[in-house]
């Protein structure tokens, strides 16, 4: 009986000290986007990938409709991003991160893509969950 007292204590501290705060869940996401940020502007896609789940189950919504799964997510990148004239130096601007629930976030904001070949500019929204203690994009719709 002490032992399965004391493993209950262990456990509770633990949950107890694992757990975020939402500003930290928030800068930790924010964190997530720079990062991307700057793998895109070095030319770098498979580290702007590092920030998606990299899981079949990842979806991705824009132009050329729905995709499923990262590695797809990672050709079509690839496919409309084939030189590094396409990539240029991109920014994204959030205008809100707002919880779902515990370890799930959305996210909305703005890209904007200053290249040789011409700029782009668009509107996203895309799902963070934490999975295995990192922050990972699950869903994006992205215009």
């Amino acid at each position: 009986m002490k032992k399965i007292i004391i493993l209950f204590t262990l456990s509770f501290i633990i949950s107890c000290t694992s757990k975020t705060t939402e500003k930290e869940d928030i800068n930790a996401i924010k964190n997530v986007l720079k990062q991307q940020e700057k793998a895109w502007t070095n030319n770098n896609i498979e580290g702007y990938m590092q920030g998606y789940w990299k899981s079949d189950s990842l979806k991705f919504y824009g132009s050329g409709g729905l995709t499923k799964g990262w590695q797809q997510t990672l050709v079509n990148y690839k496919k409309r991003n084939p030189t590094k004239e396409h990539f240029g130096k991109l920014i994204f601007k959030t205008t809100d991160i707002s919880k779902i629930e515990n370890n799930s976030y959305w996210v909305m904001g703005t890209y904007h893509l200053k290249r040789k070949i011409g700029n782009a500019n668009g509107f996203f929204m895309i799902i963070f969950k934490k999975i295995n203690g990192e922050w990972k994009i699950i869903s994006d719709t992205t215009c």
